[in-house]
């Protein structure tokens, strides 16, 4: 398990609970198992594909790219410029 495994964990209970969803209620609307998504919420937490991310950022009812750069803003403070 790495540190952005465990920023991501945090970071997706934040987001979930912040649209007042149950880990069912997000699990049902980005179409993963309820299972796997306590998985990726819980205290050893598994990488997600690219796949399931797209899936999260559909059910939390934001872009991929918004669900990337909050775990980049959160690591480093700030959204970094990219050169």
């Amino acid at each position: 398990m790495s540190e952005i495994d465990l920023l991501f964990a945090k970071k997706l209970k934040q987001l979930r609970h912040a649209r007042k969803l149950t880990q069912e209620e997000l699990a049902q609307r980005a179409g993963i198992d309820y299972k796997y998504l306590q998985k990726l919420e819980g205290r050893t937490p598994s990488s997600p594909t690219l796949s399931t991310l797209e899936k999260l950022a559909k059910g939390l009812d934001i872009s991929l790219t918004e669900l990337v750069a909050l775990l980049d803003e959160n690591r480093y403070g700030r959204p970094r410029e990219l050169s």
